[in-house]
């Protein structure tokens, strides 16, 4: 999904998003740039099980983002990270929906933001001293179990908190998950459980040392492992694996006789003792044969107690068999519970209290210069290899030179370096005492390390770019991230394959994608015919992409998805932004002067105009063949706004709905809103528009009466 030059340049905007305040005066580029950084940390983090950050640098992101947000309201979309819950999906295995969403924790790093928590719910619920269930909290792979009728019958994974992957076969790999339970002795006909896959220390070991003697590279953490395990295909190679699992959470359940749509909520607590508080389904759970959290937990009165627990707690983590990276705080009465409820994002009767970065000591040996598809120049520092939380690290991204020279870097230095929230590698700092007199400063480059042009560094940032834009290093990337799947998703090209056509002569430029040789590359090693006609299906197949795509595709600075849809909508024919001044393109959404002056400069080059031209040649297509706004329509003319959860309809079917019959969709709440159509837990767009008198504010069942009675 992503190449490495984009990892490169988000890697690039996270670590200057981290240094930044939210501002009333934040553009919409910067909080469409922010947000595709969460997104792509969400991809990492939840998709391919590989995060690059650890959880305190992803929360300060998200906050960032909702601080944005909350200060410019009318830049609020619905595809925002912080409108939804989790993320996409893997599509290797069928999707099916959580009976009840799988919420995200809130996160707490110290006492005085536990005691905050405590203090809301003590607030909410009128209550002096709460009692809390405390436990581990695990370091794996969530998961969640449905039973019927005493049987398993499906396992799924987190996917995005609504919907996720069914991974049944692999969840019976697991011994200690059973296969039945008798849940039919207490009444209940159907329930659905959560809990944590993951793989012991020592059962990693094991894996790694397998791998090992087979001459095969080791897993990288036991989470990683835990997580690739449950969307492997063969499922005798995941009962390989040894995995083991914490079951920790029962999210629902229905006795006999009942039916789930009459039920008021998840799980009803006053007619099960043995279900009326969490310490008590964890006790429930160890009494049917489950591996609950029961011998970890720890039950407690009042907040100081807890902040003395998770203290102690943490100084034992490394003797335990597993990886914990924090523990969970959960109200331990249901119907308290129940009583505070949740919003969008989160329980506000738990909270997840995190540990503090591990960290380690090593030697920094050397530092390689990395050139990505907009020439940014990123150092990579090369480092003794050392153990941190259970990972081998030997590279870490040094960022740009200003960073080098704020840590004070230099060759042959001691550095302490840690794993951020326990995953992403950093250089905390160097020991300039331990010095003996033979490091070397770090040189920075003045020429291109691929293509030895001269460096140039624009007024006001940080990174030093080759701008020979023939520079072979820059020429790869772009035509990786052309062929990408989120840009015209040329399906079997790759990064290997664009490296090794480019490295044979085979393929010089985005234009060669589509007069490649078939009959050269069909006598490679690995490319029979169905390979080769796969090839080219999926290149014949892209011709067809539409124009948002080109232009994405394309890897014009500063342009991401959404400035490639504004863009692709604003012109009959792609060649138009030849003629547009960058006055005009500031007249476009979401478009500010540095984003123009990037889109100008790109139609300006006699080199790019001749590319698309040939492209064009080619049958690519550079037409804007959008679906035209309805013309008629009973909603004609009436603008629509949605906001908070809606129960019947997802966001996107209730927008399809408004513009079927001539309504549009706008962004933001303002003086030109005619209808906010408001679900569950709606913010700050309902507050603004009961301070605009004109804005009719309705809710989803008003809204569908409205569209029936203009069809």
């Amino acid at each position: 999904m992503y190449n490495n030059t984009q990892i490169l340049d988000l890697q690039e905007q996270t670590t200057n998003f981290l240094q930044q305040q939210a501002d009333a005066e934040t553009s919409a580029s910067e909080i469409n740039a922010l947000k595709a950084v969460l997104r792509f940390h969400e991809y990492r983090y939840y998709v391919l099980d590989e995060p690059i950050i650890g959880d305190t640098e992803y929360d300060k992101l998200y906050q960032l983002l909702k601080e944005m947000e909350a200060a410019n309201p009318s830049l609020i979309t619905p595809d925002s990270p912080t409108q939804r819950v989790g993320s996409s999906l893997n599509k290797s295995f069928a999707t099916v929906q959580h009976l009840v969403p799988m919420l995200s924790l809130e996160n707490s790093y110290n006492a005085d933001d536990l005691r905050d928590w405590d203090r809301k719910a003590k607030e909410q619920s009128h209550l002096d001293g709460i009692e809390y269930c405390i436990e581990p909290k695990f370091d794996g792979a969530s998961i969640s179990l449905i039973y019927e009728n005493d049987q398993l019958v499906r396992g799924t994974t987190r996917g995005n908190g609504i919907e996720g992957d069914d991974i049944t076969t692999n969840i019976k790999q697991i011994r200690s998950i059973p296969l039945s339970a008798p849940f039919s002795t207490y009444g209940i006909q159907q329930i659905e459980i959560r809990g944590e896959i993951m793989m012991t220390k020592k059962a990693f070991a094991k894996y790694n040392e397998d791998l090992a003697s087979q001459g095969l590279p080791p897993l990288a953490n036991p989470r990683n492992a835990a997580a690739g395990s449950l969307r492997m295909k063969d499922p005798k190679e995941v009962a390989k694996r040894n995995l083991e699992v914490f079951l920790y959470h029962i999210s629902y359940y229905i006795l006999k006789g009942e039916k789930q749509e009459d039920l008021d909520t998840p799980h009803p607590t006053a007619d099960k003792k043995e279900l009326s508080s969490h310490s008590n389904s964890l006790q429930f759970l160890w009494d049917l044969g489950f591996r609950s959290p029961q011998k970890e937990k720890q039950v407690v009165k009042g907040i100081e107690e807890v902040i003395q627990h998770v203290h102690d707690f943490e100084q034992m983590r490394d003797k335990l068999p597993y990886e914990i990276d924090g523990m969970v705080i959960k109200v331990n009465d249901f119907a308290l519970q129940d009583k505070l409820g949740m919003t969008t994002h989160h329980p506000r009767w738990a909270i997840a209290f995190k540990f503090k970065a591990r960290q380690a000591t090593t030697k920094l040996r050397g530092v390689e210069f990395h050139v990505g598809r907009t020439g940014a120049v990123t150092p990579v520092a090369k480092l003794d290899p050392v153990q941190v939380g259970g990972v081998t690290v030997s590279s870490i991204s040094i960022h740009n030179e200003e960073y080098i020279s704020e840590k004070d870097l230099q060759l042959g230095d001691t550095v302490i370096i840690e794993r951020a929230g326990d995953v992403i590698p950093q250089i905390v700092k160097s020991l300039p005492e331990l010095r003996d007199g033979n490091q070397t400063k770090i040189a920075f480059p003045t020429t291109c390390p691929v293509c030895k042009s001269n460096l140039f560094k624009e007024e006001g940032e940080a990174v030093w770019r080759c701008i020979n834009i023939e520079c072979e290093a820059q020429v790869v990337e772009r035509i990786i991230h052309f062929v990408s799947k989120d840009a015209m998703d040329i399906k079997s090209f790759g990064d290997a394959n664009v490296r090794k056509f480019y490295e044979l002569g085979l393929l010089k430029d985005i234009p060669g994608i589509y007069t490649l040789d078939m009959e050269a590359i069909g006598q490679l090693e690995g490319f029979g015919k169905k390979s080769k006609d796969n090839l080219v299906a999926a290149i014949e197949a892209s011709k067809t992409q539409p124009l948002n795509r080109l232009i994405y595709g394309l890897g014009i600075r500063f342009v991401g998805e959404n400035t490639s849809k504004v863009m692709a909508n604003a012109v009959q024919h792609l060649l138009d932004f030849a003629n547009k001044t960058e006055e005009d393109l500031q007249q476009l959404d979401d478009i500010g002067v540095k984003v123009a002056d990037s889109i100008h400069h790109f139609f300006s080059n006699e080199q790019n105009i001749a590319m698309l031209r040939q492209l064009e040649g080619l049958g690519l297509q550079l037409f804007n063949t959008k679906k035209e706004t309805v013309a008629s329509g009973g909603l004609q003319g009436q603008t629509f706004l949605f906001t908070g959860t809606l129960n019947k309809l997802k966001r996107n079917d209730a927008e399809a709905l408004a513009e079927a019959q001539g309504g549009k969709i706008v962004s933001g709440v303002s003086s030109k809103l005619n209808y906010l159509v408001v679900g569950e837990d709606a913010g700050s767009k309902l507050e603004k528009a009961k301070k605009i008198n004109t804005i009719k504010i309705i809710s989803e069942d008003e809204f569908l009466a409205l569209v029936e009675r203009v069809v």
